[in-house]
């Protein structure tokens, strides 16, 4: 993974901005481990001037304790600074057995099924991870002379419930004519898909038609 030095120093944000300058994320087109390492060690929203990364700083935090399924392995980036116990992972630190040296007797069998019957019905209120899906969407202009800026502008003023913009960059097309490709994530029970190309084709001074280039389940 690249090193961005001490995330806690401004050099080193300006580095991770820099290098998001034309991504969306650490490695690759999803979110990984990768950036949840990052996002642990910045430990804050980088300053507005370092646009790019206070976008993805943003972005990460938004799928909230599901970062924790995102693939890959974490790796590991010395920052010289002391981890910080979460204060969460008291709530799943349940001890349900007592000392293997003494012999387990009827009120220590009872405590413990007690201890194992609360830890699993609390197991089971927890709510489950949230679906989402991520959408790379191509916004494709009338001509040449279409103001790409502000077809964006345009595309990103669409707010709804569930929906979260990402990175954002222009691909040429053809005969000097450039599409924006633009990420979004989506709660998959809240946003259609195809509600939001019609929102956006809805802008029809700058738009001609939306496609999905590309849809991942996150």
């Amino acid at each position: 993974m690249t090193n961005f030095g001490n995330l806690q120093s401004e050099s080193g944000v300006k580095s991770l901005n820099d290098y998001l300058g034309d991504k969306s994320y650490i490695e690759g087109y999803a979110p990984t481990q990768a950036d949840v390492s990052v996002y642990e060690n910045i430990g804050k929203p980088p300053a507005e001037k370092f646009a790019h990364a206070l976008r993805w700083y943003k972005h990460i935090t938004s799928f909230g304790a599901e970062k924790s399924k995102f693939p890959g392995a974490k790796n590991p980036i010395t920052n010289n600074v002391t981890p910080v116990a979460d204060e969460d992972d008291d709530d799943d630190e349940v001890d349900l057995f007592g000392s293997d040296d003494e012999e387990e007797d009827a009120d220590a069998a009872r405590v413990r099924e007690e201890r194992l019957a609360a830890y699993a019905a609390k197991k089971a209120a927890k709510p489950g991870p949230i679906a989402k899906s991520q959408i790379l969407l191509d916004c494709k202009p009338w001509d040449d002379e279409t103001d790409m800026k502000a077809m964006e502008d345009r595309v990103r003023s669409i707010s709804m419930d569930g929906l979260v913009w990402g990175a954002s960059k222009l691909n040429p097309l053809a005969f000097g004519i450039n599409k924006l490709s633009i990420l979004c994530t989506v709660e998959d029970a809240k946003i259609s898909v195809d509600d939001l190309t019609e929102k956006i084709e809805e802008f029809e001074d700058y738009v001609q038609s939306v496609d999905v280039a590309a849809f991942n389940k996150v």
